[in-house]
């Protein structure tokens, strides 16, 4: 099978690329590297031609709502624009657990791209996962000064090559529609993980102190609500791995 991969050479992109071509199917890596602009929609058609599926993995690093919506939007309408007339047969998109329950300028993008995959053409799976054992790496990343206030939150956070591997298996099945929520085995504090991380040496060293948040981001929103499958990797078994 020819499978697209939007955003294939990003984090998760390039495990999906690993896991799809470990599966024994082909790989076509759709970014501007490889000559294609999602938000342009330039090489599209092209880089399509002959493909089964696409996996889109695509993202914008950003905490404006109208960059993450025109991103998203822009990106999605030329995605599923193009893999409709390619006769693509199964469009799975990544999506985030609580994106339409935790008020963030980010998620407002991927609730626009959810919805213009919900209402294509194109056979869909989306596939909402919880947030990656990097994520309290990320959130030090943008905490300028000695001290870092890490914000009061509750999450399930799971290893990128476990959703890689869960993309690459379920692009290559029918199309389910809204998929089961994939989470990590277990739930964390972030503020707890991003302390291990400076302890481990991660991250700067520096005091990390709560910062309490009012709404569903500090009281479970980013937390899986049904039963889903679980990864195997736990936080600080990663944190093995740095």
């Amino acid at each position: 099978m020819r499978v697209a991969v939007a955003g294939g050479t990003g984090l998760t992109g390039r495990l999906v690329v690993e896991a799809v071509e470990a599966r024994g199917h082909e790989a076509v890596v759709l970014s501007r590297s490889r000559g294609v602009d999602l938000v342009q929609g330039t090489g599209l058609d092209a880089a399509l031609e002959g493909a089964e599926a696409v996996v889109d993995v695509s993202n914008v690093t950003t905490m404006s709502k109208s960059v993450s919506v025109e991103f998203f939007d822009r990106a999605g309408r030329a995605l599923t624009g193009a893999a409709a007339r390619a006769g693509v047969r199964h469009l799975l998109t990544l999506s985030i657990v609580g994106v339409d329950r935790v008020p963030n300028p980010y998620y407002a993008g991927k609730l626009r791209q959810e919805a213009l995959v919900e209402a294509g053409t194109v056979p869909w799976t989306i596939l909402r996962a919880t947030q990656f054992h990097e994520f309290a790496g990320q959130i030090l990343s943008r905490l300028p000064g000695p001290v870092a206030l890490v914000p009061t939150m509750r999450v399930q956070p799971i290893a990128v090559a476990e959703v890689a591997a869960a993309l690459a298996d379920m692009v290559l099945q029918p199309p389910q529609g809204m998929a089961p929520e994939l989470a990590g085995p277990r739930e964390e504090s972030l503020v707890d993980m991003a302390r291990q991380l400076v302890a481990a040496g991660g991250a700067r060293r520096r005091p990390v102190l709560p910062l309490p948040v009012p709404g569903p981001m500090s009281n479970g929103g980013l937390l899986p609500t049904g039963p889903g499958p679980r990864g195997e990797q736990t936080f600080r078994e990663w944190l093995t791995t740095l």
